[in-house]
Order: structure tokens, then sequence, then C-alpha cells
């Protein structure tokens, strides 16, 4: 990472930078000499973005293939109600701009995957990972480890976050501390278990914070550490993990020498054989079916369709033996995400005549039944 000169501007915008002696001329030069990548310009992006660019960070790169969606707007702060439907790429870049028009903003408008991160990743000095889809979050690391650049990686869960940062010889990968990723849908993502506005807001500054650490070269990175965060309690919370001799990425004798692409439990091929029920569709046809509830069972306790059977998600894969096979098996949950995991395990099992339940029970009881009760996800 190259040093540049600050111009006059430069050293009027930074100046309660340049006081810090921490930081002074020399690290505000590498600040604006550095590239940054977002992978994620969601909840956590958005006020890591937000702070790298007002920071003076000279390049800051944002991936993302979505629209701005009005629900995003409850913690996404990097966008307003006049940004609902662009790409958020588009958006982010336009926002950045505004706030800082001394930086250089690169758009990726395209979603990662192991065919462009390599090429992608190969420009930037730093990446930080905001995503809620864990085969991104996979990908990001195995790529980080491999090209040796620094990840700082961060995860929201309703009331609760969590970091920890990668840097390259230093300490243990993401894989150190989650060697695989659970299946799809197995953790509810924040339209499924909903996440408290302003907990991004925390954990992306957390990210921010240890990018300019990193940058700059002062302070103790969450290297090592992985950090935790709960709102609820106001609390944070920290453990110490170390590197894995066995990961497969960044491991004595390493498997995996090229970022690849996970496989997906929910794959076009296997999804394709699953019937999609519309709620009418099921009320007919509800003597006829077995109902498979995948909720929890705090969520199944509160209400649930007449002779469901109840088998969490998390526990299809050694239940199947429980789903009837007498008859067409319907998989249900609160908004259908992890009832088509569930039917995907079905169906990769060799169970026929599988279904599942489009927009879950809030589908239901918005299109068919205004009385029913849909839980919190427990």
């Amino acid at each position: 990472m190259s040093t540049v000169s600050l111009s006059p501007a430069d050293l009027a915008r930074y100046s309660r930078h340049l006081s810090l002696r921490e930081v002074g001329v020399q690290g505000q030069e590498k600040l604006k000499a550095a590239k940054v990548l977002l992978v994620g310009a969601g909840g956590l992006g958005s006020p890591a973005a937000l702070y790298l660019a007002a920071s003076g960070v000279g390049t800051i790169g944002v991936i993302d293939n979505d629209r701005v969606d009005l629900s995003n707007l409850q913690r996404q702060v990097l966008y307003d109600t006049h940004s609902v439907g662009r790409p958020k790429a588009e958006a982010a870049k336009e926002r950045l701009l505004a706030l800082n028009p001394e930086i250089e903003l690169i758009s990726h408008p395209v979603e990662l995957r192991a065919a462009n991160v390599r090429e992608i990743f190969s420009n930037y000095d730093l990446v930080l990972d905001g995503t809620d889809r864990f085969t991104t979050r996979y990908i990001s690391n195995d790529a980080c480890v491999i090209l040796r650049k620094p990840l700082v990686s961060a995860a929201i869960h309703r009331f609760e976050g969590q970091a920890m940062t990668y840097v390259p010889g230093q300490g243990p990968c993401y894989r150190c501390l989650f060697p695989e990723p659970p299946a799809d849908g197995l953790v509810p993502n924040c339209a499924e278990a909903g996440v408290l506005g302003v907990l991004p807001g925390v954990m992306g500054t957390i990210q921010a914070t240890e990018a300019i650490k990193l940058i700059v070269g002062v302070g103790e990175p969450l290297v090592g550490r992985f950090l935790t965060y709960d709102a609820l309690a106001m609390r944070f919370g920290e453990f110490r993990f170390s590197r894995r001799s066995d990961c497969a990425v960044c491991g004595d004798h390493p498997t995996i020498r090229e970022p690849a692409d996970l496989v997906e439990l929910c794959s076009a091929d296997v999804m394709a054989q699953v019937r999609r029920l519309a709620p009418a569709e099921l009320r007919a046809m509800l003597d006829k079916v077995a109902i498979i509830d995948v909720r929890a069972p705090a969520e199944f306790a509160v209400a649930h369709l007449p002779g469901a059977v109840n088998i969490p998600v998390n526990e299809m894969q050694q239940r199947l033996a429980e789903v009837p096979r007498d008859r067409p098996a319907v998989f249900i949950c609160r908004s259908g995400a992890r009832s088509m995991t569930a039917s995907a395990i079905a169906t990769r099992a060799g169970l026929a005549n599988v279904a599942h339940l489009e927009g879950g029970l809030l589908g239901w009881a918005k299109e068919l039944d205004a009385s029913f009760v849909v839980a919190p996800v427990g």
C-alpha cells in the first residue's frame, strides 16, 4: 500500500484525525492510499461504508446485486425513501460520493461467486464482509486466506452481533472457528428472524474501526478474538480462539487451494422436484396430505395447522423416518425459508411427493385466516 500526499482540502476535512498522535498526517496518507472492499451494502455495510468514506479511505468498492426495498430502511442507513427500487451498489456510490467527493467509489453490482472473487478481491488491500449468506461468507474468507488479504467479518441476528478479524500470518481465519457452514435455512436471516434496527450500526461501525486500525497500523485488532454483543443486556463479550492446524484453508495441509462455491442444499435441480403450494391450494387438500411443521417447538406450541406434526428443520435429517410415505408430505414454517430447506433434505433423501407452503404460515394468516397467530422465530 503506497502513500499519497494530502491536499489542502484534505488537511481541513481530516483535521480531527490529524490531531491524533496515533493517526496524524502519515496515518491519513495511508487511509487515502488504501483500497477497501465492502462485500454487501446492507445493514452492516451501510454504517461501515459511511464511516470509511468519511474517514478518507481513498478507494471503496461495494459488491451488492440487490435493490433497495422499503423494509431495508429500518436499518440500512445508506439509503432513503427515494432509493427504494434502485440497485444498492448504484445508490451507495451516489450517497458516499455526496459525503466525500474526494474519494473513489467502485460499484460491483454482481453476486460474489468463485468465478469472480479472485478478480475482484485482487484489486483491494482489505475486505469487509457483512453479508447474511453463508455461501458468500465462506467464499470471502477462503479468498482472503488464499490471496493473503486481511478480512473483517461481522454478523447480526435479532438483538445480537459478532465480529472477528483475520490477518494473514497473524492468526486464525473464519473456518478455524466455523469449519463448515450450516445448511441453508437452519439459521434464519433478518427477514425471517427480524433484527433490531440499530444493531448493524454498532457492528458495522466496529468493522470500520477495525479496518482503519489495520490501515493506519495502530491498536490491537480482533485477531484470534471473537467479539460478541448483546444489545438487550448492553454487554460485550469476547473469547479467544487459535488457528487450527487442520483448517481446510489456512491449516498446515490445506485442502482448499482455490475459492469454490459451496454446494447449496436448495439447488435448482432439487427444488424443481418440490411442489410449491399456495395457501388456498393447501387448504383444499388438508385431509389428503401429511403436514410437517418444521418450526421450533416453542413456535409450534403457539398455533399450528390441524393434524400437523412438528419436526424442527435442524432435526429433519435424523428424523426423516417420521415423515409419512403413504401420502404427499407438505413442509411448512413461518415464512417459507425453513420449509424449503426441509423439502430439499427430504427430496435428497429420496422422498417423492414433497411440497412446501409458499409464504409459510404468514401467507396462510394473510390470505385465509387473519386470526391465526404466527409466533416469532424461537
